[in-house]
């Protein structure tokens, strides 16, 4: 199949996957005699195993880390466990991120209704270099 067809068959965009080779996380696709990029069902496995990593907001290391022991038959659960286990801590200190996030927003908001006269404590706490949740950029 040409890339168009396995960027329908596994949910991908071509840019995506060509992206995927360019990074290393896939091995490049074979080519037909027009030059035009191949892909078989073994690819395409790779690319659904790939889409639903990402979807799971796996990093690509970790998407590579996966596909190599999915493709080893002799990984153990636990070395899948691992990454997995590193992964959850990551989205709960995202989770937590995110939660002071919209704390601190919540409380500028209500801030706001409550202020009286000119000005908006949410653009003050902007343009002082405040950002919710106390990070910085």
């Amino acid at each position: 199949m040409n890339i168009g067809e396995a960027a329908k068959r596994s949910g991908l965009t071509a840019k995506m996957i060509r992206y995927y080779e360019a990074s290393g996380l896939i091995s490049p696709a074979g080519r037909g005699a027009n030059g035009y990029r191949r892909y078989n069902e073994d690819d395409l496995a790779q690319l659904l195993f790939i889409r639903r990593a990402r979807d799971m907001d796996f990093s690509l290391d970790e998407v590579g880390q996966l596909l190599t022991l999915w493709q080893n038959r002799q990984s153990t659960r636990a070395e899948v466990r691992r990454v997995a286990a590193t992964h959850i801590a990551e989205l709960e200190r995202k989770i937590a991120d995110m939660q002071r996030l919209r704390d601190s927003l919540q409380q500028l908001v209500e801030d706001c209704a409550a202020a009286d006269g000119p000005g908006c404590p949410i653009l003050r706490d902007l343009e002082a270099g405040g950002c919710p949740g106390g990070k910085k950029t």
